[in-house]
């Protein structure tokens, strides 16, 4: 996550203000503007950039509570070293006042693929794969993944996503149902109709990090998936992967991460308050 240029700014040393006063008030010393900058304050700020954020994720989480397969989004918090360190003016263990850290930043924001609960719909078209796979669907030129599986067809007899996506086969071809002849799905996921059998394409990546989320319950693969060997393959068809969204656990993280946000508000009102009557006592002074 960037920065703001004015915390690239501050100096990692707490005592810096004292400094400036000093300075302010004749002492030996230069009164810059990077001295007058208390490192508190802009770790506070960090802190409430870092909660903001993961409030932000938590609540789209919570607006999927109801989303076909659903994967929740999860921020990586972490405690940073002080900009001092950060900076290669200082390392790690020194010993010296640098090692007080320097708060907290969002690192990275990955999703949890565990697979979500079950519903009945006793639509045919609605379909979930039980264990790994994920189904495949094109969009343009690029090659999608998808666990959600409540499908259409239209009516040239195109099985498609429920933004209108070809669902492919095996092949790679899109997957067509007559709908005017008797069709149903095979637990391996084939399209059985008219004595033929097409087996859906059904494949899982190599790595769980070979998958970027790009939105509307789709997956970016990174790297080359592979197929999921035809005897391990599990679909049933009128069911649905619910959200992996636990409603009830996601709103302990919000009340959580808003608690922590409003501490960090509450410290940046502080040393503001602290600045500006110090100011006013140094004014007094001279």
């Amino acid at each position: 996550m960037r920065r703001s240029v004015a915390l690239e700014a501050v100096s990692a040393h707490p005592l810096l203000i004292s400094r400036s006063v000093h300075a302010a008030r004749g002492g030996a010393g230069q009164c810059d503007s990077q001295s007058i900058m208390p490192y508190g304050l802009y770790i506070a700020a960090e802190g409430a950039s870092a909660q903001n954020l993961r409030m932000q994720v938590i609540a789209n989480n919570l607006a999927n509570v109801e989303t076909t397969a659903f994967k929740r989004d999860v921020p990586q918090i972490q405690a940073r070293f002080a900009e001092a360190i950060v900076q290669g003016l200082d390392v790690p263990g020194s010993g010296s006042i640098n090692d007080m850290g320097g708060g907290v930043q969002v690192v990275d924001t990955v999703t949890d693929l565990s697979p979500g609960g079950y519903r009945v719909t006793g639509r045919p078209e609605d379909l979930a794969i039980r264990g790994e796979g994920y189904f495949v669907v094109r969009s343009g030129q690029d090659t999608l993944l998808t666990r959600a599986g409540n499908f259409s067809i239209t009516a040239t007899g195109a099985l498609t996503t429920d933004d209108g996506l070809p669902v492919l086969d095996a092949n790679g071809a899109p997957a067509v149902i007559d709908p005017e002849m008797p069709w149903w799905i095979s637990p391996q996921g084939e399209i059985l109709q008219d004595g033929a059998r097409i087996p859906l394409a059904i494949v899982r990546p190599r790595e769980p990090g070979d998958l970027v989320k790009i939105g509307n319950n789709l997956f970016q693969p990174l790297a080359p998936t592979t197929p999921v060997p035809f005897e391990q393959r599990r679909v049933e068809s009128g069911v649905l992967e619910t959200s992996g969204v636990n409603p009830v656990s996601e709103m302990m993280e919000l009340i959580s991460a808003s608690r922590a946000f409003e501490s960090n508000i509450t410290l940046i009102r502080n040393h503001d308050q602290m600045i500006g009557n110090l100011i006013s006592r140094i004014l007094s002074v001279r």
